[in-house]
This record gives C-alpha cells, structure tokens and sequence, in this order.
C-alpha cells in the first residue's frame, strides 16, 4: 500500500491560525512542532481490512430498521498518490449531518429533526483501483456560531487511513454552487486554486436511475494537486 503523506505545493495550505474561523484562534500550536518517532506497536499494530466491513457499511440510507429522509446521493471517486497511481484497499470512512442540518451527536442540540433510520456514518475500502463510493442523502446547512447567523455550507467529512493509525487525512467534500461558501471560513481558509478541489462535481453518468443522484469526488494524497486536508 503506498503511504499516505500530505506533501503539498506551496500555496495550497491552510493557515494554523485563521482570526475568520475563530476556534483557530485557541487550537492552533503556538510552538515548533517535534517529530515523535514512530514505536513498534505503531508500525506493526493491526489496521483496518475487508475482515472489519459489513456488507452495508457504505450505505447510509438505511439504519434501524428503516429509510433516511432526504435526497438520496451516491458518491463515488479514486484516491490517487502523487503520481496519479491509485492507492488500493485504504480505509475510507465518511460522516455527516443529516438531511436537516443535525448530527447525531449528544452536542448538536440546535432544534432540528433527528432521523431515527439515519446514523450519518459510513466506510469502504478502495478497491484494486483505488475506487470507492457508498449511498448517503444530501446532507443540510446547519448553524454554527462562528459569527453572526453563520451557516456551513452542505459537505460530507472524509477520513482516510494509510498503513498504520499514525497515518490519517481528514478532509471536506462540499457540493457545487452552495450558495454559504462566501461566508465559510473554513472553506475560505484554503487558499484559491486549492479549496475548488473540495467541491464534488455531479456526475450524471453515476446518477443511479429511480435512486439516486451522482457525485464524483477524487482524493489525491499528494503533489501539485493534492486535495487540502486538515
């Protein structure tokens, strides 16, 4: 498995410490980083395989018995190393809000509707392709507090894990022509030219006929055009 490293072009990072997205302001290191050295149990400890995955992992469209709310989407790209080579049997995990904006999470507490039949959680493997894709609804603003009536906009999270669990990404997905994106600091952190590879493109040729709408989004760990992560 090719290791997953952000190396990145100068220009495509994220500041540290963002004044716009005001929890930087206290979360960022105000010191030098330090390499800590990997130990052995972190370089021959267990990680994820096809053994850990159910057969509906990747759909959250259904969950407790029952159907999510919501647009239904299918999403689907290929994470790629620097080079263009894709990076097969990597763990993707995926997690997001619901239909109405709200997590299921003892802290979202703003009064929108819960989903009974929608966990908001999902996981794939690539495949020998470096492909992936799973079923969700298209997920909704929320509020969020940063500044006055701030909203986020629509986006799906996305966790990638590489060989070993010091080896993760987390990154974005939002959707095209979300109209929060002015006022998103998150997204506006990224400089232009790089946030735009956070924005899905919607595949019409994936659309899933009488199901669900199609929504291309590839990853690519690093170089010139890798995808910003956190």
């Amino acid at each position: 498995m090719i290791p997953i490293t952000n190396v990145t072009t100068e220009g495509s990072f994220a500041p540290l410490k963002f004044p716009e997205y005001r929890t930087t302001v206290l979360r960022n290191p105000g010191n030098d980083l330090l390499l800590v050295p990997e130990r052995l149990g972190e370089t021959t400890g267990p990680v994820f395989g096809e053994a850990d995955l159910q057969g509906i992992d990747n759909d959250m469209t259904l969950a407790n018995g029952g159907e999510a709310v919501g647009q239904r989407i299918y999403v689907h790209g290929q994470v790629r190393g620097y080079d263009g080579r894709p990076v097969p049997h990597t763990l993707v995990e995926a997690w997001q809000a619901n239909s109405a904006g709200r997590y299921r999470h003892k802290n979202d507490s703003w009064p929108a509707p819960l989903d009974p039949h929608f966990n908001g959680v999902a996981r794939t493997l690539t495949d020998a392709n470096g492909s992936y894709s799973f079923y969700t609804v298209q997920p909704g603003c929320y509020p969020w507090g940063n500044h006055h009536n701030a909203w986020r906009p629509a986006h799906i999270h996305f966790s990638l894990f590489g060989r070993e669990f010091t080896e993760r990404l987390v990154t974005q997905m939002y959707f095209p022509g979300d109209p929060m994106f002015f006022q998103d600091p998150i997204y506006n952190t990224v400089p232009a030219g790089a946030r735009e590879r956070m924005i899905a493109a919607f595949d019409y040729d994936e659309t899933r006929e009488n199901f669900a709408m199609g929504f291309k989004f590839d990853i690519v760990l690093r170089g010139e055009n890798a995808t910003p992560f956190e």
